[in-house]
């Protein structure tokens, strides 16, 4: 949903090393370090953008108040060429795209369709899911990991389902993986660089469970609060060592993976009715970002975590093992765009 600046969404490329900002007017591409603006490009009403990587190659949903084309179209451009390349139709509207160097992953409120992109493009398969009204839809963003694996919501509620894209050819049978992750809905989804760990929670947003994909078993069970909440995006750290998560509360929390003693534990422990709280694990260490504003979170290193939002405005943390976190950049960053309707 936009904000009062005319912000649609907004999404990191896989390195996160850039971030698409969709607007009621069109889209904005930023680098992240320094945190300039690289390119705008007035297409109109801009719901999402999926970039890929680096490169000049992206594609875009209309959104927003007007929107020039069709919500079941997904447009792909070149920004080299300064053209669109390429259009796909569906027969509802789009909810998500995800792009590998070459696959591009189109989920609608039912479906996950796979394209073989960009050239030659042609439909790989197709695959049914819950109704997945926030196109919940994650792969690994490391284009020669070893793992290429998708991950969406699975057909029963609180499922997901984990299919390896390297052994997808089309027209196959290949069957997902399923795991039954929660018992409410599933409103997060994420993967490492690797693709060899899920992170992901429910509607509930007080837990977050790390799942491998290899053996379809849970390695962490991670706890963001005890209050309900509705949580934004988690995001992996680069060698999957941390994982950052942002939420409704304004709060954007780190937690360590590969030294879980690291995090905190409860103080209630001689209690044994919080039990269920005691086993999880607290975060090693959170910063706050405006409340009520729906914000992104990333790595930009090991010890460097990214908050973006919908407000326009640019966080930038760092934090030590000990829990402690300074602040290390802040910017309004839709200053630097001279659309008068932002």
């Amino acid at each position: 949903m936009s904000n009062k600046k005319g912000v649609i969404s907004l999404s990191f490329n896989q390195d996160h090393n850039c971030i698409a900002c969709c607007t009621e007017t069109g889209l904005r591409v930023y680098n992240v370090e320094p945190m300039v603006l690289k390119e705008q490009f007035d297409f109109g009403g801009v719901g999402q953008c999926a970039l890929l990587h680096h490169t000049n190659f992206f594609a875009i949903v209309a959104g927003g108040k007007y929107p020039k084309t069709s919500l079941k179209t997904v447009l792909f451009y070149d920004a080299v060429k300064k053209i669109f390349v390429l259009e796909t139709n569906f027969s509802s509207p789009v909810k998500a795209v995800r792009m590998k160097r070459d696959k591009a992953i189109i989920a609608t409120l039912d479906k996950v369709f796979i394209f073989n992109s960009p050239t030659p493009f042609y439909h790989v398969a197709t695959f049914d899911t819950r109704p997945n009204p926030l196109g919940l839809l994650q792969v690994t963003p490391m284009h020669n990991a070893e793992r290429q694996i998708l991950v969406y919501p699975g057909n029963k509620i609180g499922s997901i389902h984990i299919l390896d894209l390297k052994n997808l050819e089309e027209n196959s049978s290949s069957a997902p993986a399923i795991i039954n992750a929660h018992n409410g809905e599933i409103t997060c989804l994420a993967i490492n660089q690797e693709g060899t760990l899920i992170a992901s929670a429910s509607d509930k947003g007080t837990l977050i469970r790390i799942w491998d994909t290899i053996r379809k078993t849970k390695v962490a069970e991670l706890r963001r609060g005890t209050d309900t909440a509705t949580l934004y995006c988690m995001n992996f750290s680069p060698d999957s060592e941390f994982l950052c998560c942002s939420s409704d509360k304004g709060t954007v929390h780190i937690f360590a993976l590969k030294d879980p003693d690291l995090n905190r534990r409860s103080s209630l422990s001689t209690l044994g009715f919080f039990s269920s709280y005691i086993e999880s694990q607290w975060a090693l260490a959170t910063f706050t970002v405006p409340p009520e504003v729906a914000c992104i979170c990333a790595f930009e290193n090991q010890n460097t975590v990214m908050a973006v939002c919908l407000d326009g405005t640019f966080h930038k943390y760092t934090f030590l093992k000990d829990g402690s976190c300074r602040r290390k950049a802040y910017h309004v960053f839709l200053h630097d765009c001279q659309d008068e309707e932002i």
